[in-house]
């Protein structure tokens, strides 16, 4: 199964330890499709969330609702909550964010880790 960057999953984070989201939620994949073989077991990610309480306004990117991302709300892209996920726990969907919203997580990732 193969990812491409931008495109909004589903992801099964139900198993999670306290203080984790535990439940099923939408995530960004910020993975370069190139960068690791298909066949590598996980994916990395940044999870989507509909509180605006949970985003750090100068780390999360706002994603308003379009046909093309399939939101229902707007919502946030948490950069600072990247995290690396097992395929297993991942189901595809069509949507997917613009080109300019994944290079705007991508550089907030960045500063999140210290390297921007």
């Amino acid at each position: 199964m193969s990812f491409d960057a931008g495109q909004i999953v589903l992801v099964d984070w139900r198993d999670a330890l306290p203080k984790e989201p535990s439940k099923r939620r939408p995530a960004v994949v910020v993975e370069d499709r190139g960068l690791f073989d298909d066949t590598y077991p996980n994916l990395i990610l940044v999870p989507l969330a509909g509180d605006a309480h949970l985003a750090i306004a100068d780390l999360a990117v706002a994603i308003p609702p379009t046909p093309q991302n399939g939101c229902t709300k707007p919502c946030y892209a948490l950069a600072h909550h990247v995290t690396t996920t097992s395929k297993q726990r991942i189901t595809p969907t069509p949507s997917h964010v613009t080109q300019a919203q994944l290079a705007e997580i991508r550089r907030l990732i960045g500063i999140s880790l210290g390297i921007a």
